[in-house]
């Protein structure tokens, strides 16, 4: 049974705080306080003694040792009382409470924290890679022609453009520009996925709520879509110049890169960053919280506790599937939805975005001209050009990179 809890501050600082121990006990307690190294303690006793009360007692911890929080237990005996102060005087642990002699003890001791915690972010990180990594895999052939409906302007149906495709470049055709969309799409995704989880945990913690609310969940989405963006763009920038029509003449992601930066300075990487961010806020917070508010609804119904309750049942023998709190079928369809929402309500962003990256200098202009412009040669349709090849592409590049970056935490035990 534990009687106190400690919160003692870092080496080098001072703290006076106060007491009420049960009578019974307080003068073995007060001993084993008073034992500790760099303690001292006063008592008051209550002016009604015949009645049952507490004592008072004073102390204060100056610097000089740290301390680790924990419990100290009540003792049965007061033989095990004097062997507890005696370990404590030797600078041991005493039922969860464990003194650290020495700074160099507890730098070491952050030091292991540090890495561990160093460790489960990188884990997290490559969850998020390989998900990219798959999902991109899997639909490129869907990605380039969205690119040919947005980039090159492609008037022909669906079906014409594959075709096209096919006998002009055959099969391989379809995944070009793959390995330089992987090169954005995995560090981008790597940083959403983190940033979602890392702003969601902070906000539930300012917060102080059991749970995340779905104001905190739009809010971690969006700012979670900023912070990608900001980080990743121009490796999509540079993809973009690569399909574009002589793109190919300048030669890989070096050669774009170099033509582009020896042309129109460093900044053109980041052409289109303003529309970018404004659609990437908006759409990571639906994205995000689409799939929360679903995966919340489902945890909280009689199926969901059923499952969760058979999960802690089960523990470490289930295999990775059955460890998915959703279950694959679920994972799948929810990342499918979450990912149509978000595109549905911020494609003319993307639009925009695509035809900022393919200007020139002599020729620039800003984002809402730019909207102007296609508005005024092909209406507001124009605004959502190649949306349904673009929605055929986020239906299984959504719900497979959310089961795979919840299949890969698993995998790599992400804490």
């Amino acid at each position: 049974m534990a009687w106190l809890e400690m919160w003692l501050p870092p080496a080098g600082e001072g703290v006076s705080a106060g007491l009420f121990l049960d009578v019974a006990d307080a003068a073995a307690h007060g001993a084993l306080l008073a034992a500790m190294p760099g303690c001292s303690a006063s008592f008051g006793v209550p002016r009604r003694r015949r009645q049952p009360g507490f004592l008072s007692m004073t102390m204060s911890v100056k610097g000089g040792r740290g301390f680790v929080p924990g419990q100290v237990g009540l003792l049965a005996t007061g033989e095990e009382k004097g062997a507890e102060a005696e370990a404590l005087v030797a600078g041991r642990g005493v039922d969860g409470l464990m003194v650290v002699e020495t700074d160099g003890k507890l730098a070491e001791e952050k030091e292991a924290h540090s890495g561990a915690g160093a460790m489960n972010t990188t884990k997290h990180l490559w969850s998020g890679a390989v998900a990219a990594m798959v999902s991109r895999t899997v639909v490129a052939p869907l990605e380039r022609l969205k690119l040919e409906y947005i980039v090159r302007g492609e008037q022909r149906n669906l079906f014409e453009l594959i075709q096209v495709i096919a006998a002009s470049e055959g099969l391989k055709g379809f995944w070009k520009g793959n390995f330089v969309n992987i090169l954005r799409t995995a560090p981008f995704k790597a940083v959403n996925f983190y940033a979602y989880d890392t702003y969601r945990k902070q906000l539930l913690k300012w917060s102080g709520n059991e749970e995340t609310t779905n104001f905190e969940r739009f809010i971690a989405g969006a700012s979670a879509g900023v912070t990608a963006t900001i980080m990743c763009i121009p490796m999509d920038t540079i993809r973009t110049k690569m399909v574009a029509p002589g793109g190919e003449a300048l030669g890989g992601v070096i050669g774009v890169a170099r033509h582009m930066i020896q042309t129109e300075g460093l900044f053109s990487l980041y052409k289109g960053l303003v529309p970018s961010l404004i659609s990437m806020a908006p759409s990571g917070a639906v994205f995000y919280g689409v799939y929360d508010i679903l995966k919340a609804a489902y945890l909280h119904s009689p199926e969901g506790k059923r499952r969760i309750s058979m999960m802690k049942q089960q523990g470490q023998e289930a295999n990775a599937l059955d460890q998915l709190e959703l279950g694959t079928v679920r994972t799948l369809l929810y990342g499918a939805i979450a990912g149509c929402c978000a595109e549905a309500a911020t494609y003319p962003f993307e639009v925009v975005r695509r035809q900022l990256q393919l200007q020139v200098k002599a020729t620039k202009m800003n984002a809402l001209a730019t909207c102007l412009k296609i508005v005024d040669q092909g209406g507001v349709p124009a605004l959502y050009v190649g949306l349904i090849p673009s929605l055929l592409q986020v239906l299984p590049s959504a719900s497979i990179s959310y089961f795979v970056y919840e299949l890969m935490k698993i995998v790599l035990k992400v804490e």
